[in-house]
């Protein structure tokens, strides 16, 4: 018999009406999503599924957080539970592979972190994560003080020639990349309650075209949306090269974690 344990997604306040948005939603391993409450009285809850201790127990975990087409997998679930759920109310998204030996036990850390939880859900109300990228284009363009030299005769020289006009190129387009930025930090200032850095997205992680350069979060209350998406919008006007990227609203993933959220994984405690 394939023995089950709990994956959490998300802490949120249910008024009555959450379970309904999770009908029909499957989770992490196509698992049927529910809820799960200290008591039947209270409004905090847990999000959970089920999902099989032979593929998220500690050995079977060590192996499978290497696959990154697993991982892919687990994470495209697990957000589809917590947007679900942040379509209709405040979120509190959980670590990919939050894992409990049973309900009972998330049924503990929801009493055990009652104030902590609340107090988080407090701050987030009303609010939502909007990512800004900044990226500097794949061909950046002619730096006009580093025209080829007309004067280079032979294919060394005219090749030396090319590569400096290309260096100086790219060397502006990265400075003028690193003036958006600041720009954005001060557009966002009067409307973002928060900021969080991430390290720029490489490789095949990178979305966009060109190379990122800067991958911000800012927390936004609902009310500051338009404006806040505005001014930062015209942070690379009348810069070459540059491309701002604002994606969102999202559910606050970067401003979520509560202290010492207690878990069992990776792998299950007994």
């Amino acid at each position: 018999m394939i023995t089950a344990i709990s994956y959490a997604y998300a802490v949120a306040r249910d008024d009555g009406a959450l379970g309904r948005a999770l009908t029909g939603l499957s989770g992490v391993s196509g698992a049927p999503v529910h809820l799960v409450r200290p008591t039947d009285r209270d409004t905090l809850v847990i999000a959970v599924s089920p999902v099989p201790e032979e593929e998220f127990g500690e050995e079977a975990l060590r192996l499978r957080l290497e696959d990154l087409d697993w991982l892919e997998s687990t994470a495209r679930a697990h957000h589809r539970v917590v947007e679900a759920l942040a379509g209709h109310t405040t979120v509190l998204p959980l670590r990919l592979v939050t894992l409990y030996r049973d309900d009972e036990r998330v049924r503990s850390v929801l009493r055990d972190g009652r104030d902590a939880f609340g107090s988080r859900l407090d701050a987030l109300a009303s609010r939502a994560e909007w990512g800004v990228k900044v990226y500097v284009d794949d061909q950046a363009p002619e730096d006009p003080e580093g025209r080829p030299d007309a004067e280079a005769t032979g294919p060394g020289r005219a090749y030396l020639s090319r590569r400096r006009v290309q260096r100086n190129a790219r060397e502006g387009a990265y400075r003028r990349a690193g003036q958006v930025v600041e720009r954005i930090e001060s557009a966002a200032r009067p409307y973002a309650v928060g900021r969080a850095r991430h390290r720029p997205q490489q490789g095949g992680i990178a979305p966009g075209a060109g190379q990122n350069v800067s991958n911000d979060a800012y927390l936004v209350p609902a009310r500051c949306t338009d404006e806040f998406r505005a001014q930062v919008g015209r942070a690379a006007e009348g810069f070459e090269g540059v491309r701002v990227e604002i994606t969102g609203p999202w559910a606050p993933y970067s401003f979520a974690t509560a202290p010492d959220v207690p878990q069992d994984g990776p792998g299950v405690a007994p």
